[in-house]
């Protein structure tokens, strides 16, 4: 069995006008992703943003769960953000993945729209059963990540439907849908 990183890309990322932007750091984005991970045993979660001020941001929270008061009053929370790490870009969580695991992951993405490499959540949930290679799960934050980026990766996810017309979820429900989609209980065979 494969292992499963995640990426939260907060740069470079469209804005609702198309323009490229570094989108802000969340405290829920931080903390619902995390306890998913945990839930799903990903190996690592990387908020990935180029700015300082936005690392400052993200170590405050994280030390405050796992070195000051949150970690006595909310030990589950604290748990969960052990799996919390900043990083700076993409290529450094690739990098930091290398380095763990002895070769690069395959770089796979989200987004609401399809390109020539979307595959499927079975094809992925087969990577992730079958596969030795470990996977960096990266979603986008704002409007998506930026064009010549979303080209660079191995394949990228097909949308999530619902049931209607409308397709603009916010991040920590994605990431909670798809990480149950391709790691989850196969609860369709119960």
């Amino acid at each position: 069995m494969a292992n499963l990183y995640l990426g939260l890309v907060h740069y470079p990322i469209y804005n609702k006008n198309m323009k490229v932007v570094a989108t802000a750091v969340t405290n829920f984005d931080i903390h619902d992703i995390s306890r998913t991970a945990r839930t799903y045993d990903v190996k690592r979660y990387f908020l990935i943003h180029p700015l300082d001020e936005q690392k400052k941001i993200i170590t405050k929270i994280t030390d405050y769960w796992q070195k000051g008061f949150g970690q006595v009053y909310n030990p589950d929370r604290s748990n969960a953000l052990e799996r919390v790490t900043y990083i700076p870009s993409i290529e450094n969580a690739i990098d930091a993945i290398e380095e763990v695991e002895g070769v690069k992951p395959l770089t796979i993405t989200t987004d609401a729209r399809k390109y020539d490499n979307t595959v499927s959540y079975g094809f992925v949930r087969n990577l992730l059963k079958e596969g030795s290679q470990p996977i960096l799960l990266l979603f986008g934050t704002g409007f998506g990540i930026e064009k010549s980026v979303m080209s660079s990766f191995d394949y990228i996810l097909e949308p999530i439907y619902g049931t209607c017309d409308y397709n603009h979820l916010c991040v920590r429900s994605a990431a909670a849908i798809i990480i149950d989609r391709i790691a989850g209980e196969q609860w369709w065979l119960k």
